[in-house]
């Protein structure tokens, strides 16, 4: 017999991807019978709620639950909709994410296979919007200038990673390791990974489970998505700090050594010229980089585009890590003198 699959969805205002996100899970190759939905949904105001009971209504042979969650926190939507779910397995999908036709078993039989704690695969980012700005910001997000290693963006063999998206899991390791860290709004699935790895169970990738995720369509959305990363990444490492990998250690200290050499520059003037290449060599590296994207996907629009969204990933992820660093030691003080 096949094990019961749950698919958990956090969710809020996404009325634009909900139909999409539904369709590709009813159109799965696992049984329909062994499949349901836990959509935790933040009391949506922009219709969500709607399409979900109107899809549920249309195929009543896919189970769809919709809970709600006013918290509107991913981590605790994600606790709530395990609490709920009745599968063996669990499966983490995004409501601005769209499975590809085999998700579910090529998830299950890789768990099985390999006998990991959890699975994932690539992520396809395409963008969610026309036009060259969106073109860029996806292409960007799965380059390796913006992704760093994580072959979840950038694809690559099959093996043990440290984290994957979407993940698919035994729901016996929430048992084994605790629920979600509902106190880390941002970098909660990066936190249940890394405790999986501390008990000893292995994150596994494989590039045949595919998923189409939807970048940003602008640079401030993007800027606050990534400054959302760069911040709750700290919160996550006064946790774990044994868990930062190079990739990530990268954007704050760029970010602090330009500002390091603002301010010395002021009164050495040696700090200026050490600016000025710091700054030279970084751009033209994101621009030689760009160049080889526009021609190799024949958009001249790239050439300006993904400049501009690598910039934005990198000074809003590098820059909101310092910004938590800062604010937390500030905290902290106005904590130990006010007690």
């Amino acid at each position: 017999m096949k094990p019961k699959v749950s698919i958990i969805v956090p969710c809020f205002n996404e009325r634009a991807t909900i139909n999409s996100l539904l369709q590709a899970i009813f159109e799965q190759t696992y049984p329909t019978a062994d499949l349901e939905v836990v959509i935790a949904d933040g009391m949506s105001t922009d219709g969500t709620r709607q399409a979900i009971h109107a899809f549920s209504s249309k195929h009543p042979e896919l189970t769809i639950r919709l809970i709600d969650k006013p918290q509107r926190i991913i981590p605790a939507a994600l606790n709530r909709a395990i609490q709920v779910a009745r599968g063996e397995a669990i499966i983490r999908l995004d409501a601005h994410s769209i499975p590809n036709q085999d998700y579910v078993e090529r998830c299950l039989t890789i768990l099985e296979d390999t006998g990991a704690a959890m699975v994932g695969g690539v992520c396809d980012i395409r963008p969610s919007k026309d036009g060259w700005l969106a073109r860029s910001i996806a292409i960007a997000a799965s380059n390796r200038l913006g992704a760093a290693d994580a072959r979840y963006r950038t694809g690559g063999k099959a093996g043990e990673v440290d984290t994957v998206p979407f993940v698919a899991f035994r729901r016996e390791w929430v048992g084994r390791i605790g629920p979600f860290d509902e106190s880390l709004l941002i970098n909660e699935d990066y936190e249940f990974n890394f405790r999986i790895r501390q008990a000893e169970g292995v994150i596994w990738f494989d590039p045949s489970i595919r998923s189409t995720y939807f970048a940003r369509s602008g640079l401030a959305s993007l800027a606050r998505q990534y400054a959302r990363y760069g911040y709750w990444k700290y919160q996550m490492l006064r946790r774990h700090p044994q868990s930062l990998r190079w990739r990530q250690a990268l954007p704050p200290l760029f970010v602090l050594t330009a500002i390091l050499l603002v301010v010395a520059s002021i009164f050495w003037y040696p700090a200026r010229t050490l600016l000025e290449v710091q700054l030279f060599l970084y751009g033209a590296i994101v621009l030689l980089v760009g160049t080889v994207e526009a021609l190799r996907n024949r958009d001249l629009a790239l050439l300006l585009g993904f400049p501009m969204a690598v910039c934005t990933m990198h000074f809003a992820w590098g820059g909101a890590f310092l910004w938590s660093i800062l604010t937390t030691f500030l905290r902290g003080l106005v904590k130990k003198f006010t007690s």
